[in-house]
């Protein structure tokens, strides 16, 4: 199994695409596909047909999945985007840091 960087709930900082600069809290985390939905983010329309009576149909919003290597984690501390780094203890326990300013996440 693959491990990523993020984790649900953490907020992060998009580097490329059209939403650039832009920050949202993670909803969904894919570590097979290495992909990540940010909330409010990369909004996609998708054309929804009716599959029985009563279903909804038209053209619906919603966030798209995209490579969690393009998003980078902001500090809750100091605010600014940094990368992460672990902190292991004498009983076995890690803890993810700031790398900018050492405060646990």
């Amino acid at each position: 199994m693959k491990s990523l960087h993020v984790k649900t709930g953490d907020t992060v900082m998009i580097l490329s695409g059209k939403d650039r600069g832009k920050t949202g809290k993670i909803l969904e985390v894919s570590p097979t596909e290495g992909k990540v939905i940010i909330e409010g983010r990369n909004i996609m329309t998708k054309h929804l047909k009716a599959r029985k009576a009563g279903d909804p149909s038209g053209i619906v919003k919603a966030e798209g999945a995209m490579y969690a290597c393009k998003v980078v984690c902001v500090c809750p501390k100091c605010g600014k985007p940094t990368r992460i780094g672990t902190k292991k203890y004498e009983d076995g326990k890690k803890d993810r840091i700031c790398k900018k300013c050492g405060e646990i996440f």
